[in-house]
């Protein structure tokens, strides 16, 4: 590709890294598209045409293409149209050598997609899954996207049916994490894309597990916006799909129970907590219960306890300070700072519920200043903060403070 642009191959590049055909760019490009601008683009195979084009560089896209690629990648025009080769890729991160060591190892089995690679690859997916609870989204994104591009390096390698399967599988899993992450850093419009390749990714390899997980995990971004009726329909559309003895239909079922108490209905929400109590009661600890994408008992007992105190229930507080002695603790040997930061903030609206603002807002504080709550949880600091203002407290000046030191400008 030397005499390529750098453009032209960090075109190429992102859209490989998406795991998209170029008739799968073109329909992206379109759909970013606004309905007038839409209108006036040329057909489908005329697009993909003129893709090639720009991806051999024998042309360089002009508006509105150029905007729509930047909409699409969720990059500035600068980054993604500048000359210097020196940005045709993200750059090599703390997080390359685990790369380098997954295709040492593929070379040495002297294969080009076998079992011993792709063991690697679902134990490396493991390993990420199991590192979202204490690791800052945005490196654990960059790890993700690493591991992506390897597995878009894979797909046109020769493989059986049952090898192509198996790295569909593994890419669709890395996908949902980095949609997780994107919601986690509030990046929605990049979390949309990964959600929908992740979508396509199970859709190809039959897996409807991972499709179970694309709905939930769109339905608890719902939630974050406070769009409380979609991410319900979402979150039944998931167990719809999903095999009943899932962790993703246990998830979808607690989640369902959640955003029935947002919408303030007890009897939906009480529904939905003794089915996840009769789904969870024949479980025991998995062996790896840090998997984000494995449902253990102990997560059933915060999200009884974030249930409730969103219900306004009193029976929250006591559960509330079961979870977060448990978390705090670390009695299983696991910690989960993040877990942790949400049980403090469950407690605090408990307290509030039952007029005990004192210690709601030390609780606040604690979360606010302990460097580990994500972006995506900002709005339940803020509806306990709101709570204490509206009371009047003296502490309500310094929570806003420490709130805005955290968030920024909003």
């Amino acid at each position: 590709m030397g005499d390529i642009p750098a453009w032209a191959v960090r075109l190429r590049a992102e859209r490989r890294d998406k795991l998209w055909t170029q008739r799968e760019m073109a329909r992206q490009l379109a759909e970013a598209a606004d309905p007038r601008t839409r209108a006036r683009l040329p057909e489908r195979e005329s697009l993909v045409r003129m893709i090639k084009d720009w991806e051999a560089g024998r042309h360089k896209p002009k508006d509105p293409y150029r905007l729509l690629y930047c909409r699409v990648f969720v990059l500035g025009e600068a980054e993604l149209f500048g000359d210097d080769p020196a940005s045709t890729t993200r750059g090599s991160t703390p997080f390359t050598g685990e790369i380098e060591a997954l295709e040492l190892a593929r070379r040495v089995t002297a294969s080009d997609v076998g079992n011993e690679t792709l063991e690697r690859l679902e134990s490396a997916v493991d390993d990420l899954a199991m590192a979202y609870q204490g690791t800052p989204p945005a490196e654990l994104l960059e790890r993700v996207r690493q591991h992506l591009s390897y597995v878009s390096h894979l797909i046109d390698a020769k493989k059986t049916f049952t090898e192509h399967r198996r790295l569909l599988t593994a890419g669709g899993w890395l996908a949902l994490l980095a949609s997780t992450c994107h919601i986690d850093l509030r990046q929605f419009t990049a979390a949309a894309t990964w959600l929908q390749t992740t979508a396509q990714l199970a859709k190809h390899a039959e897996h409807p597990e991972i499709a179970a997980w694309c709905l939930e995990t769109e339905a608890w971004q719902a939630v974050t916006t406070g769009d409380y009726r979609r991410a319900l329909a979402l979150t039944q559309g998931a167990q719809a799909i999903a095999p009943r003895s899932s962790s993703a239909y246990i998830q979808a079922t607690a989640q369902e129970g959640r955003i029935w108490a947002r919408l303030g209905s007890g009897p939906e929400t009480r529904d939905a907590l003794n089915r996840v109590a009769r789904l969870v009661s024949p479980l025991s600890m998995p062996e790896y219960p840090e998997h984000h994408y494995r449902y253990d008992p102990s997560k059933s007992e915060a999200y009884v306890a974030t249930t409730l105190s969103w219900l306004g229930d009193p029976a929250a507080e006591s559960y509330a300070r079961q979870v977060l002695a448990r978390l705090e603790s670390a009695a299983d040997g696991l910690v989960r700072p993040r877990r942790a930061a949400s049980a403090r903030l469950d407690l605090a609206l408990a307290l509030l519920a039952t007029d005990q603002p004192d210690e709601a807002g030390q609780l606040a504080l604690t979360t606010i200043t302990s460097g580990v709550l994500v972006p995506s949880n900002y709005w339940r600091a803020r509806e306990v903060i709101g709570a204490i203002e509206t009371r009047r407290m003296p502490e309500a000046a310094e929570l806003r403070e420490a709130y805005r030191e955290l968030s920024g400008p909003e």
